[in-house]
């Protein structure tokens, strides 16, 4: 494997990365499977999309973001105010954003962001630019989630009862929860778009199984359970991910068998706990 190979492998790990820390917020923050990720990382895609090719870049990123913003919060009010199962809620929600999304893109499947100006035409050094990038994300999340704001989130997790008894507002939490995973999603779909020249209505294909998958191989390498070590964890596993996904193509392995693949890695690492408690009443 070459160098400019093992670099485009770590550039995209990096944007994977944000879609990562999207991800341990609502599943291992909030604790709700959100199925809103494949619709909203698509999302972020087409609007920072559109904004490029009227030549704004770095606007489009931030639109991009508040996009998927919205979408968390379209998903917390049908979970909270509509009382929907969370995981049916987000089901909801990415079937909707499918129709929404190629509005947002004029009904085009695609948009190509061929010479326009992107982010990574401005700065030429796309490697440290995305390491900034995905540093400062998860920085900024470490200092949020050591504020009050960010203790009761994280306490909305742990023990939803709890919580509503110290009179703090869960459904208020959800919200704030719901809509930063969305929109840290959607900025990654945005980089995406920027980073390869174009953006698809079916891009968000996966993600959400992607973004676990990075958090899980991190946490296998950062055993720690602190929230500093778990936001780490999603950006080294989503780049080790992206890694070992480039080593696999390398040796053969066919592009269209790495979302299976990577669907059985989720799988079976999350049943180990309960494998090893059968397995221990077994020898018992």
């Amino acid at each position: 494997m070459s160098l400019a190979i093992l670099e485009r492998a770590l550039e995209l790990g990096l944007i994977f990365s944000i879609l990562s820390l999207g991800v341990y917020i609502s599943f291992r923050i909030l604790n709700i499977p959100d199925l809103t990720v494949d619709g909203s990382f698509t999302t972020g895609a087409a609007t920072c999309a559109v904004c490029t090719v009227q030549g704004h870049p770095i606007l489009g990123l931030l639109l991009g973001f508040l996009a998927g913003c919205v979408c968390g919060l379209i998903t917390a009010f049908l979970q909270t105010k509509m009382k929907i199962h969370a995981l049916l809620a987000g089901i909801l929600t990415m079937t909707a954003l499918y129709s929404i999304n190629l509005r947002i893109m004029s009904g085009s499947p695609n948009i190509a962001l061929l010479n326009t100006d992107s982010v990574f035409t401005m700065i030429p050094f796309t490697l440290l630019v995305l390491v900034v990038i995905s540093v400062c994300v998860g920085l900024l999340l470490f200092v949020f989630f050591k504020t009050n704001t960010g203790l009761m989130l994280r306490a909305t997790g742990d023990n939803e009862t709890m919580v509503k008894s110290s009179s703090i507002n869960v459904d208020t939490m959800k919200f704030l929860g719901m809509s930063l995973s969305n929109g840290l999603v959607a900025l990654s779909g945005s980089l995406l778009a920027q980073y390869q020249n174009f953006a698809d209505v079916t891009g968000g294909t996966g993600m959400m199984v992607l973004g676990l998958a990075g958090i899980i191989i991190g946490e296998a390498i950062l055993r720690k359970k602190t929230i500093g070590f778990g936001l780490a964890s999603a950006i080294v596993g989503a780049c080790i991910y992206r890694v070992l996904y480039t080593i696999a193509l390398q040796f053969g392995i066919p592009a269209t068998d790495m979302n299976m693949m990577s669907a059985i890695l989720v799988a079976l690492t999350i049943s180990i706990p309960y494998l090893k408690k059968v397995r221990e009443k077994e020898n018992a």
